[in-house]
């Protein structure tokens, strides 16, 4: 497919399939592992006392509810729930977003029978923006970038415990076959979150950032991995930080089921960054290769659909390992 574009870079980056699935992951600090056990550890004591709003919407058989809950640093967190109009909730799925934040759920992406929470992590849109963090995608990403224990990304993954803890207290059935969802920047927190979770049982990640820093500071984007391109040429220090917050360093101590869609071509979040974090995953694992991410094309609909059907097989069939 002929993807014309007018970026002053090649959003292939000059890699075909057989280089992408050669793509591999830094090595880890001494202390990675303590350093992550330590933070869930942390927010495994937080008393999350989530809130549950009326009945907001249904739709196509799913109630959705506003919601909030506390995370860590007694962040309060918005977002939604989503369950069943039936009642009848076999699982449950933690869903996050990318970099623009969210507005809304997607009932249709999480598995039929799930309870799904739908946290907007902390200073990414209007249900959970904070006046001393950064909204903006560029600004967020060096957020507190000058220290592991600062940086915005270890709260994020808090986040995401916190989320799972509140979805479990409102609805202790979502424990049967919990499952993880993110894109773009969820799909890179998502794994720096699961390796310490054993809630979570399986996870589906969508162009996933963050996957071999020391690569991507290499390679131009449009995203929010330039501002850290740019931040590195000014100050290296930061690339120990980043070593603390690589998702392709996390995947490979991932042993849960994994489904991953990645773009061959995405001027956003580099491919060979997010081949990094399927390659780097030790476990039984599915790829499924999407044409572009980020960008527009012919076929983008039908991908999607196809996309989320796959998830949602890979789900069924690895629903008891993890």
């Amino acid at each position: 497919m002929d993807l014309r574009h007018d970026f002053p870079f090649d959003p292939t980056y000059g890699y075909d399939l057989d280089a992408l699935l050669a793509v591999g992951a830094p090595p880890a600090p001494e202390d990675f592992t303590g350093f992550w056990r330590a933070r869930h550890a942390a927010a495994m004591e937080v008393q999350v006392a989530p809130r549950l709003g009326p009945v907001e919407h249904e739709a196509g058989g799913i109630r959705v509810h506003r919601l909030d809950y506390v995370s860590v640093g007694g962040r309060r967190i918005g977002g939604w729930l989503t369950v069943p109009a039936d009642g009848r909730v076999t699982r449950g799925c933690v869903a996050t977003h990318g970099y623009g934040g969210r507005e809304f759920p997607e009932p249709l992406l999480p598995p039929p029978g799930a309870a799904a929470i739908w946290p907007v992590l902390r200073g990414l849109g209007t249900a959970s923006r904070f006046p001393d963090i950064p909204e903006r995608g560029g600004e967020h990403v060096l957020h507190g970038i000058e220290a592991r224990e600062s940086y915005v990304h270890g709260d994020c993954a808090a986040d995401i415990w916190c989320a799972a803890t509140a979805l479990l207290e409102l609805i202790p059935e979502a424990a049967a076959g919990l499952s993880y969802h993110g894109a773009s920047f969820g799909g890179g927190i998502g794994p720096l979150a699961l390796p310490w979770d054993d809630r979570f049982r399986a996870a589906t990640l969508v162009v996933p950032s963050f996957g071999n820093h020391p690569l991507r500071l290499t390679l131009p984007c449009a995203g929010s991995g330039e501002a850290v391109r740019e931040r590195h040429v000014r100050d290296p220090r930061v690339a120990r930080v980043l070593s603390y917050f690589d998702a392709a360093t996390a995947a490979g101590l991932l042993d849960i089921p994994v489904h991953v869609g990645a773009a061959m071509f995405d001027p956003v979040v580099p491919p060979p960054g997010q081949f990094a974090i399927h390659n780097a995953l030790p476990g039984t694992r599915e790829l499924f290769v999407l044409t572009a991410g980020h960008f527009g094309h012919p076929a983008a609909e039908v991908e999607a659909s196809a996309l989320i059907a796959a998830q949602h097989r890979f789900l069924d069939t690895h629903r008891q390992e993890g």
